[in-house]
C-alpha cells in the first residue's frame, strides 16, 4: 500500500517538474528574444573611403539592441545603394546620413547638386527672424544709400529656401554686428547674395510656403514712393 502511494507521489512530482520546466523555459526564451530583438542597423562591410559609390556588397546589417537607431542611421541597405561616401567610414561603423552625399543632399547639409549654401547678414528683420525656421521660403531685399533722400530698395531674389538661422549677431565686412541666415541658391544667385552682403543692407521677407510666384522688380526710392500718388 505504502509502495503504491510512493509511486503516485513520484508520478505527481514528475509531472509537476515537467510543467515547471516548460514554464521556466518559455519565460527564459521570451526574455532572451526580447533582449536580442532590437532593430537592424546598417554598417560598413569594409573600410569606405570618400568618393566611394555604395553598392550592396559594401554594406551589411547587425541587430541593434535599442529600439531607437543612432541619429541618421538606416535599418535597410536598399536606400543607401548609389549614395556617395562623403567622409571616411571604418569597417563595422554605422553608415550615417551625415557621412553620405547624393543628388538631393550633400553630406547631410541639405545642399542638392547644382545649388549653393550662402550666408548673409540681415538687417531690420528681427520680427521675421523670430518666425524663420529651416525649410521656409524668403525673398531678399537690398537697401542701398547713405541718406534717406538717396536710399533705394529692390527685391533682388525671390523664393529662396532657408537652411539655417543664427540669431546671435556676427560681424560682417562692414563692421556691423548682425544675425546670419543661410540660404539655398543657384550659383549665379549666390554671387548676387555675396556682393550685396558685402556692400549693402540685406532684408528678408517671409513667403507663404505655397506661393512660388516671382516677378521682375525695379528699384524703389523714397522719392518715388512719395510721388507715386498711391494711398
Amino acid at each position: 500500500m505504502k509502495k503504491n502511494n510512493l509511486l503516485k507521489l513520484l508520478g505527481i512530482a514528475f509531472v509537476v517538474a515537467i510543467i515547471s520546466t516548460g514554464i521556466f523555459y518559455g519565460l527564459f526564451v521570451n526574455k532572451l528574444s526580447s533582449n536580442t530583438g532590437g532593430k537592424s542597423l546598417v554598417i560598413a562591410a569594409r573600410p569606405l573611403k570618400p568618393g566611394t559609390v555604395l553598392q550592396a556588397a559594401d554594406l551589411k546589417t547587425l541587430i541593434w539592441p535599442d529600439e531607437k537607431l543612432p541619429s541618421g542611421g538606416y535599418d535597410t541597405v536598399d536606400p543607401l545603394v548609389g549614395n556617395t561616401v562623403y567622409d571616411t567610414i571604418g569597417e563595422g561603423e554605422p553608415v550615417l546620413a551625415a557621412r553620405l552625399a547624393n543628388s538631393q543632399s550633400g553630406g547631410g547639409a541639405g545642399v542638392p547638386a547644382g545649388m549653393r549654401a550662402v550666408s548673409v547678414h540681415v538687417t531690420d528683420s528681427s520680427g521675421v527672424l523670430a518666425l524663420l525656421r529651416a525649410g521656409q521660403k524668403v525673398d531678399v531685399q537690398v537697401v542701398a544709400g547713405r541718406s534717406p533722400s538717396d536710399t533705394a530698395v529692390r527685391t533682388v531674389l525671390e523664393d529662396l529656401k532657408v537652411l539655417s538661422v543664427t540669431p546671435q549677431p556676427e560681424q560682417n565686412s562692414q563692421g556691423q554686428n548682425l544675425p546670419v541666415v543661410t540660404l539655398l541658391a543657384k550659383p549665379v544667385d549666390a554671387d548676387v547674395l555675396a556682393v550685396t552682403d558685402s556692400s549693402a543692407r540685406v532684408r528678408l521677407t517671409l513667403r507663404n510656403p505655397l506661393d512660388d510666384d516671382t516677378r521682375t522688380r525695379t528699384p524703389l526710392s523714397l522719392d518715388s514712393v512719395m510721388r507715386s500718388g498711391k494711398p
